[in-house]
């Protein structure tokens, strides 16, 4: 028993992180190739590697996957210092390489020459499809304002879909349960943001994040895109690129007669956050959110000016009316700060009374031991602790999108 548990303790030296052991770079330059300053790693790499999100077999694994920052030609490469096989016999090392070449196209390098020698062609790179908006961002640590594109691309562009294979990879290391779409299916849109730059006096572009988008049919002559996935990669996170895009595909599609509304596939939390703050930002210009009339409460007439106008559909009119209505609301004025609170809590309650309608039915088909039953698992006060809990950590969501409208 102590052997094996000495052996089991000399194989757990062998496990490996693979979040730690995926090494992505973004290369612009061929000395970003040994800058650990343009090296990111993944958040998740469960699809790959299991729910561990560990390998075995190895030391000091690295698992090298460059990308030339614009059209994304791939450098792959596995390093370790020790492998398992080569120190136990009967014990097989994970074929890591396998798992990578799942989700990576293939034509990709696996020696630095190759890859440097791609990266000087890299000037011929130009951006997918056709340029919807342009905006700039100033860069504090480079002391100038960088300029970005958003363009709308499909798959009869000319090798947009060889580089939508490689992009999509990234999917896989940002998104928990991403999964690889139907490119045949030519309901897809495909909105690409682009930074430009300089490099020996030429004006070169870098990846910097995608959306897709579905659009849906909806009776009898209407459709209705439904974002399905976006990134920001990460070395330009945190810097308004989200909003920029999400922003410039709704205007995009408030111009076509035939959308009815835009909607997202199970919208993740910052998603949300960030659709708040866009729709936000481009309801409150619109008459009927004028102060004297969110004061008079949520109306039809808002409903149908954001649909009608920005393809907004009635539910997320009502987060917009919230956060507005917060806005304008003194909170503190008890009585503004009161109708207010009445106002959101409302309809919070909602799946409450869904609740108590439930019961009355109960009532007339259950023996009373079994309405008493049902009755002990409502707890009152609870519900009521759960819906002020609810309402202040909306308050808290909606005020921090006022506070980023007010610096926008």
């Amino acid at each position: 028993m102590a052997g094996l548990t000495a052996m089991e303790k000399k194989l757990a030296e062998y496990k490996c992180n693979t979040n730690e052991a995926i090494q992505l770079k973004l290369v612009r330059f061929p000395e970003d190739l040994e800058d650990d300053n343009t090296t990111f790693n993944p958040e998740y790499s469960h699809q790959v590697f299991g729910d561990d999100e560990v390998a075995f077999g190895y030391k000091g694994l690295k698992i090298l996957l460059y990308y030339i920052a614009g059209n994304l030609s791939t450098l792959f490469r596995i390093e370790y210092t020790s492998k398992v096989n080569e120190k136990f016999d009967c014990v097989e090392a994970d074929d890591v390489e396998s798992k990578i070449r799942e989700i990576i196209p293939p034509g990709f390098c696996t020696n630095t020459d190759d890859f440097v020698s791609l990266l000087e062609k890299e000037v011929n790179f130009k951006p997918f499809g056709v340029l919807l908006h342009t905006y700039s961002i100033h860069n504090e640590e480079a002391g100038e304002d960088i300029t970005y594109q958003i363009y709308k691309a499909d798959m009869t562009c000319p090798g947009f879909r060889e580089y939508h294979e490689r992009l999509q990879t990234f999917l896989m290391w940002f998104i928990e349960t991403a999964s690889f779409i139907d490119v045949d299916d030519e309901r897809w849109n495909y909105f690409l943001v682009f930074e430009k730059y300089n490099k020996d006096g030429a004006t070169l572009f870098a990846t910097v994040g995608y959306m897709t988008v579905y659009n849906y049919y909806v009776y009898p002559d209407k459709t209705r895109p439904r974002v399905s996935q976006m990134l920001i990669l990460p070395p330009f996170q945190g810097e308004g690129h989200g909003a920029q895009m999400l922003e410039t595909v709704h205007r995009y599609y408030m111009s076509s007669p035939t959308v009815l509304d835009i909607t997202a596939e199970d919208p993740s939390e910052n998603y949300v956050k960030l659709r708040d703050f866009v729709l936000v930002k481009l309801c409150q210009d619109l008459l009927c959110f004028s102060p004297v009339k969110l004061m008079q409460g949520f109306s039809q007439e808002m409903v149908t000016e954001a649909q009608q106008k920005l393809k907004i559909n009635k539910q997320h009119t009502r987060r917009v009316y919230e956060i507005l209505r917060l806005r304008a609301t003194n909170m503190g004025d008890a009585e503004q700060s009161r109708s207010y609170r009445l106002d959101v809590k409302r309809r919070l309650i909602g799946p409450y009374k869904k609740k108590q309608r439930e019961l009355a039915k109960m009532r007339r088909c259950l023996r009373p031991e079994e309405m008493t039953n049902q009755l002990n698992q409502i707890d009152l006060n609870l519900q009521r602790e759960q819906l002020e809990e609810s309402f202040q950590q909306l308050v808290s969501d909606y005020r921090r999108v006022l506070e980023r409208l007010a610096q926008a």
